[in-house]
């Protein structure tokens, strides 16, 4: 039997981001305004489970999820991401997550990357199976598709109608969820990336880009969640995007805006130091 792979550790000092479940709940809106998850307590988890027609108490598996969730926080991502398959449907959302913003800062190798992202697409589609009344069912698709197409390059992802998938999980999300704002930056950022792609004139009238529609989606999600690095970070990646050189001294702004930014937990820690690294470039 192979031995199970050990992902690559948080690189800096984690102390400050763990939190005991008292200090989570706390802490939960402000860690959580990007993505509108709901804390799991054991009457959440209990409707999710029975929706999922799922078995399982509904106090342990809360308390499970907790758990999982204060992993992530505390940049223990393969604990959250193994704790989150371990609970089905409704651990999903911990399990993306975790595996997406690891695979994303951590994994080097292009080919590991991609299989991860792949393995988070399936989860993800389970999830829609048997939750899709929850907003971030379809989110953690979109966002495991999204990546899955930006290592396959945007152009071959159009061509195997990923973008269209992408597309329908967002507006999904946001049916469901009008102030998701990690759905608004994603959503600004389809625009942004087709166009840069492919240009106005087929991204509009073969895909719906459209540059005004990029940006309302990426300064709503800043108006939405202004101390998140991650926001501004997307904000700069889709000025460069959509318009290259000319708004080069913004982008510049919005990566020296999330560097500033005090992070709350492993996520944003990383943010904001690919944030850095961007402005040392």
């Amino acid at each position: 039997m192979a031995a199970k792979e050990k992902w690559a550790a948080f690189p800096h000092p984690a102390k400050a981001f763990q939190r005991d479940a008292a200090a989570l709940a706390r802490d939960w809106p402000a860690l959580h305004a990007g993505d509108c998850e709901p804390f799991p307590d054991a009457s959440l988890v209990g409707k999710r489970l029975k929706a999922a027609g799922a078995k399982g108490d509904a106090a342990t598996t809360a308390a499970a999820l907790v758990d999982a969730w204060r992993a992530f926080h505390a940049g223990d991502f393969q604990a959250a991401y193994e704790a989150g398959v371990a609970l089905g449907p409704v651990g999903a959302s911990v399990a993306v997550k975790a595996g997406g913003i690891h695979a994303t800062h951590l994994v080097s190798d292009d080919t590991r990357r991609l299989a991860r992202y792949q393995a988070l697409v399936e989860l993800a589609e389970a999830a829609v199976q048997a939750l899709p009344g929850e907003a971030n069912s379809h989110y953690r698709l979109a966002y495991a598709l999204g990546r899955y197409s930006q290592g396959i390059s945007v152009v071959k992802a159009l061509k195997q109608g990923l973008a269209g998938r992408v597309r329908d999980g967002l507006d999904r999300t946001l049916g469901l969820c009008p102030d998701h704002a990690e759905a608004h930056t994603a959503l600004g950022l389809y625009h942004c990336e087709i166009i840069g792609k492919v240009g106005a004139t087929i991204g509009g009238l073969t895909y719906g880009a459209k540059a005004a529609l990029g940006e309302k989606h990426l300064v709503k999600a800043l108006e939405l969640t202004p101390d998140s690095p991650i926001a501004h970070i997307e904000y700069g990646n889709g000025l460069m995007l959509l318009y290259g050189d000319r708004r080069e001294d913004d982008a510049a702004a919005a990566y020296e805006r999330a560097a500033k930014l005090k992070p709350r937990d492993a996520m944003e820690k990383l943010d904001a130091e690919f944030a850095r690294s961007q402005l040392e470039e």
